[in-house]
């Protein structure tokens, strides 16, 4: 099922940019910083396959791709600063998710959001989503755009640069990937489950 949905998006992200170009690749790296699942790991390797048939700029791609994340993730930014504090203040217990954990992610992000900003733009899947809590807990939007930019552009540098190497294979850079993607996801699932069970113990003694 993942393998057929992930072909799905290829097709999709070949058609895109072959029909729109440029446009097409801002309009697609946009559209996953905002959270909406569409792999960079094939929008960017695609691209510099193009770049090494001579249809695209290589620096131009970068940083389309750069700027688009920036723009993607500052709408899930702006999401979570105007609707989602207020959403998990008010249905947040339902989840598990307390006022006293939105203080901590407050100060987590006044502490260390650069370097969570700019990290997560650096991980699969956590890049996607990590915009929308920074927006939660309030991060400084100047300080949140150019930790991001710092962040998408290696990324998009790197995916573009391996296209490129790659040519006509640029499709297996995503299928080495997918091991490392699911290593995240089990990470993930690990930390929600520690999570749960810290606050269900955590009533249990109350």
């Amino acid at each position: 099922m993942f393998t057929l949905i992930i072909d799905v998006l290829a097709r999709v992200v070949v058609r895109t940019i072959d029909f729109m170009g440029y446009p097409g690749v801002f309009f697609l790296m946009l559209v996953e910083s905002c959270g909406i699942p569409m792999p960079s790991e094939i929008i960017m390797p695609f691209s510099g396959f193009l770049v090494a048939e001579g249809k695209m700029n290589f620096l131009a791609v970068s940083f389309v791709g750069a700027f688009a994340n920036l723009a993607g993730s500052l709408v899930a930014y702006w999401i979570g600063l105007k609707g989602g504090r207020a959403l998990i203040e008010k249905y947040g217990k339902y989840v598990l998710i307390s006022k006293h954990d939105l203080d901590l992610a407050d100060r987590w992000f006044m502490r260390f959001g650069n370097w969570t900003v700019f990290f997560g733009r650096l991980l699969p899947v956590v890049r996607t989503y990590i915009s929308f809590p920074a927006g939660v807990a309030k991060m400084e939007i100047k300080r949140f755009s150019i930790y991001t930019f710092a962040g998408a552009l290696p990324w998009s540098i790197l995916f573009t640069w391996l296209g490129v190497k790659m040519g006509d294979n640029w499709e297996q850079i995503r299928e080495k990937l997918h091991n490392f993607d699911l290593a995240i996801v089990v990470l993930i699932v690990i930390g929600i489950t520690w999570y749960v069970w810290r606050h269900i113990k955590h009533r249990v003694h109350e």
